[in-house]
């Protein structure tokens, strides 16, 4: 069984690659060899500022730094719906949550919605996954050829409780496991999160690297990592890096919000005590830091062997997560909140036709990537059958924005827009608003929606608020 696994995780990719070669026509394989390979890295809960290069020099991310320096940083890219399954739902189709069917756990993407994967498979492209999937269905069902290291749910008998760094129970991943397409668990590579899991996503990467390299097709690889996603648990080599007792407190730390947001007995808030405290939230900052460096680790050994492979040149890398998180912030401990550490996320793009070293302010969100890559790999546009636009025309300096606004949204609890600086926030359940002028308050500390002479603003920020989301079919406005 460990043979079998082993394998799993580096060498049984030759047999699907054969079988992807026949499922092509030649016009699409001929026009393909063209075409740059998509690599897409996706962490799961990082908040925007946890990369060195991009000002938070506390933190050590060579890795992420490498590619802030070849390419291109999105410094306003956006998470519309801060949970996981919606949030990786939005990526995969392009579309927002209310239009691909997907707004909390349990749902399924319409299946009438193509998808970034089957888009560029029908292109020529080998289409791999690495990693955590947290959709419905299994990856092969959504227009991946072939996976290596997949991470999933199914594995609950072989489960044994676990804690954390701190010591507390383990909530998060609980019964998933590494397997295959076929359904086969592998228990021996741990069940439930493990220290070096970070590690394993890179070893399958590497290997599906490593063998496109043989390929005449280009790739287009996606891999999800679980880091910084609790369970936190301290990573081999990164154990005594970070010291929680000099570890500076969020700006907005609070030791609790000011109301319930619609998440005050969700799971994540429930990870830490009430009231927050500095001392739980220092240590927590520094496993969390820790998570993320070992899997920048993990990331250099990916790129590294781009590189090696000579594949480098031709590949275009982007970097993000499916959203943030809060750890302290606002007196949050987890996502599900419309705050800037939350619905912000890092998105670095690097490769061909992407600037080295520059960085774009344009607003953007995640559901964008779809179109994105396309029009990077000269595919046929998605067009008006997903809601995502592209990024190009911003990295072309033809446009300075795409989105003159955008819009978050959270269970039936949270709305949100984001125009300009300007930030309005709507909790319905508890008939509670917020509005934060960002250039002034970045730190979302200052609630202006009282305030007589921002009244206008307020005004013209819930009309367009209100107008996307009933023309979006968001149900609290269904008429």
């Amino acid at each position: 069984m460990i043979c079998s696994a082993v394998r799993f995780l580096t060498l049984n990719v030759a047999a699907a690659a054969g079988l992807l070669a026949t499922n092509f026509n030649s016009a699409n394989a001929a026009c393909a060899t063209e075409r740059p390979n998509i690599l897409l890295l996706v962490s799961d809960d990082q908040r925007p500022d946890t990369i060195h290069a991009l000002g938070n020099h506390l933190i050590q991310t060579p890795n992420l730094d490498r590619l802030v320096k070849s390419g291109t940083v999105f410094t306003r890219a956006t998470c519309a719906n801060p949970i996981c399954t919606p949030s990786r739902a939005e990526i995969l189709s392009g579309c927002n949550s209310f239009r691909n069917g997907v707004l909390d756990f349990g749902r399924g993407i319409k299946p009438e919605l193509p998808t970034m994967p089957k888009w560029f498979a029908a292109a020529g492209y080998r289409t791999f996954y690495v990693g955590k999937w947290h959709n419905d269905g299994v990856p092969i069902e959504r227009g991946y050829s072939a996976t290596k290291g997949l991470y999933r749910g199914g594995g609950g008998k072989f489960y044994k409780p676990q804690v954390d760094w701190a010591g507390r129970p383990v909530t998060g991943y609980r019964g998933w496991i590494f397997q295959d397409d076929a359904g086969t668990l592998f228990p021996e590579l741990g069940v439930g999160l493990t220290p070096d899991i970070s590690s394993k996503f890179a070893e399958a990467a590497v290997s599906l690297i490593d063998e496109s390299a043989k390929s005449d097709q280009p790739f287009f690889l996606h891999v999800n990592f679980t880091s910084p996603h609790d369970p936190l648990l301290l990573p081999p080599g990164w154990e005594k890096t970070y010291d929680a007792a000099s570890m500076p407190l969020p700006k907005n730390f609070a030791p609790r919000h000011p109301f319930d947001h619609g998440n005050f007995d969700g799971r994540d808030e429930q990870l830490f005590k009430w009231p927050r405290t500095p001392e739980e939230t220092r240590g927590e900052l520094a496993a969390y830091y820790s998570v993320i460096s070992y899997m920048d680790q993990q990331i250099g050994r990916i790129l590294d062997t781009l590189h090696t492979t000579g594949q480098d040149k031709n590949t275009i890398v982007v970097f993000t997560s499916d959203h943030g998180l809060a750890v302290g912030s606002h007196g949050l401990r987890g996502k599900q909140s419309m705050y800037e550490h939350t619905i912000g996320v890092p998105l670095l793009m690097s490769g061909p036709g992407i600037p080295a070293g520059e960085q774009r302010s344009a607003q953007c969100y995640l559901r964008d990537l779809f179109p994105t890559l396309a029009d990077l790999a000269r595919l046929d546009p998605p067009g008006d059958r997903i809601d995502g636009r592209s990024l190009g025309p911003i990295l072309r300096n033809e446009q300075s924005e795409i989105h003159p606004f955008v819009i978050g949204y959270f269970r039936n609890f949270q709305r949100m827009i984001r125009d300009g600086h300007w930030k309005y926030i709507e909790y319905p359940e508890v008939n509670v608003t917020q509005l934060f002028d960002l250039a002034g308050d970045p730190n979302e500390l200052n609630n202006l929606t009282a305030e007589k002479q921002y009244a206008d603003q307020r005004r013209m920020l819930v009309e367009k608020l209100h107008g996307w989301l009933k023309q979006n079919g968001d149900p609290l406005f269904a008429q």
